[in-house]
């Protein structure tokens, strides 16, 4: 087991450099091949010529490409100087960039909106597993009937209807008719009833979606592995049927699904933006949307590192994971 952790880490490490590089190639190196000036982008296109030579001197665009990507990845452990045009800018560690137009450092506008987008994530995460796993396993198990075609009509309307659309809807229905729910977010040091009350929504809304794609992939994993020789061996043997379906079925059946929840948990932790815009979440999906209106490109680079992160992350634990529920993970 150490030893596959020890694997997984060294493997992790390099690709946190990998995307250090790409990222850095994104937004630095390719926009320079296109012709676009990158000093103009950081600063718009509004600026005097002698703001963007200032800026241009500040990243370091006129030094060798590999000195750029070591400043830049520093940068991000030990912080970074912004030295040009005449005055200092220092961007304390971890620097993910700074934003020449509002003056400020990246990573606070990031760890503000952060809390936000993670309890969104998390808290859909939550809801989406216990109903996606529950209708697939039992859609599976009752193959063919009502409730399997059922639950699968109401899955597909899941996958199909747009977030804006069912987030619009619930707003109508339970906040502005019913009044059941307030609908505004609250921050959670205001409060936990009125930060749940402010959360619920936005929720159920992204776990409908997510949990329609869970309920299918479950149930058709699910059908898959019942028809598998050891499920017939362990019923052969007289085990009873919840035990068969917990602890041998379940167990394979969780492997696509950490698979998935690696990857859209890390996505979503990076900004769930078509959510946060519905529910008015002031979270880093609407700092991206707000970055993307007002031209700010060093937020869109910020956000675009913390997604690549969390998803590295992520999926380093879904790696854990396997290896727990799995056996033949740690052996191989």
């Amino acid at each position: 087991m150490l030893a596959y952790l020890i694997r997984r880490l060294f493997a992790a490490v390099v690709m946190l450099v990998v995307i250090v590089v790409v990222v850095f190639s994104i937004f630095f190196l390719i926009p320079k091949w296109a012709g676009v000036d990158v000093a103009l982008s950081f600063v718009g296109k509004q600026a005097d010529p002698a703001a963007v030579e200032g800026v241009r001197e500040k990243l370091g665009l006129g030094e060798p490409i590999y000195a750029q990507v070591w400043e830049f990845f520093k940068g991000i452990f030990v912080g970074r100087t912004y030295s040009g045009g005449g005055d200092v800018t220092e961007c304390a560690a971890p620097c993910f960039g700074y934003s020449f137009r509002s003056e400020q450092a990246i990573w606070p506008v990031l760890t503000d909106r952060f809390p936000v987008t993670l309890g969104l994530a998390l808290g859909a995460a939550v809801l989406w597993l216990l109903f996606g796993l529950a209708a697939g396993v039992l859609s599976a198990l009752k193959r063919g009937s009502l409730w399997d075609r059922g639950a699968m009509i109401v899955a597909l309307a899941g996958v199909s209807l747009p977030i804006y659309f069912t987030g619009l809807l619930s707003l109508a229905i339970f906040s502005y008719g019913l009044g059941w729910i307030n609908g505004e977010y609250v921050p959670l040091e205001d409060g936990l009833s009125g930060w749940l009350d402010g959360m619920i929504l936005p929720w159920i809304t992204l776990a409908f979606l997510y949990a329609a794609m869970y309920a299918r992939i479950t149930r058709a994993t699910m059908l898959e592995i019942l028809g598998e020789d050891y499920i017939r061996t362990a019923r052969a043997k007289g085990l009873r049927e919840p035990v068969v379906i917990r602890k041998h079925a379940m167990r394979s059946t969780m492997t696509p699904i950490l698979t998935m929840l690696g990857m859209d948990l890390g996505a979503l932790i990076g900004g769930a933006i078509l959510t946060e815009t519905t529910f008015s979440l002031p979270g880093l999906g609407q700092a991206v949307l707000n970055a993307i209106k007002n031209q700010d490109l060093p937020i869109i680079l910020g956000v675009t590192l913390i997604t690549s992160l969390a998803v590295l992350i992520a999926n380093l634990v879904v790696d854990v994971l396997y290896a727990v529920i799995d056996p033949r993970v740690r052996l191989s």
